[in-house]
């Protein structure tokens, strides 16, 4: 299971999850993973901490953050899903999606690291990633670059996991 923060314009258009510019940079990730964009899509269920499109940001850069009040009226659906799905892991993209499952701490001591975590569904893996849009600055440093490099590297090993578990090729 793959957990964001919230549609994007582009999504809320009627595309699919993940489908604008950040979208293009999560699947180039993923890729480095050995995960290309359509098996991502097949065999990983995207969900959202949010539902709709929460519009732009108020500085014209990137899109509005879901006010916590958003976030908590989504909370059921996502709590619904993590239930019915119950993933083995989960990848954790962006703020929102890592402080609804790690809390709020530094991206520099969550990304790179697997973390067990409880939720509705029971317990999973989780590996955080950051938001890959251009917005986020955090990418640029070197060093964040390598926690990047091992949080895919988790991803490759879990995801193999996953689908030597469900007798997937």
């Amino acid at each position: 299971m793959l957990v964001g923060q919230a549609p994007g314009k582009t999504e809320a258009g009627g595309g699919q999850p993940f489908a604008g510019r950040a979208g293009a940079t999560l699947f180039k990730w993923l890729e480095r993973a050995g995960i290309d964009e359509a098996r991502a899509r097949e065999e990983l269920y995207i969900s959202a901490v949010t539902r709709c499109y929460p519009g732009p940001h108020p500085s014209g850069r990137g899109d509005r953050v879901p006010r916590p009040h958003e976030r908590e009226q989504c909370a059921g659906w996502l709590d619904a899903e993590l239930r019915i799905i119950r993933p083995p892991f989960i990848i954790l993209v962006g703020r929102l999606a890592i402080d609804r499952f790690l809390g709020a701490q530094p991206l520099d001591e969550l990304v790179g690291l697997e973390h067990r975590i409880t939720h509705a569904g029971g317990s999973s893996s989780a590996i955080p990633l950051p938001h890959p849009s251009g917005a986020s600055s955090w990418i640029h440093a070197a060093e964040r670059r390598t926690l990047l490099d091992h949080a895919l590297e988790l991803i490759r090993y879990r995801f193999a996991d996953a689908s030597d578990a469900r007798g997937v090729a």
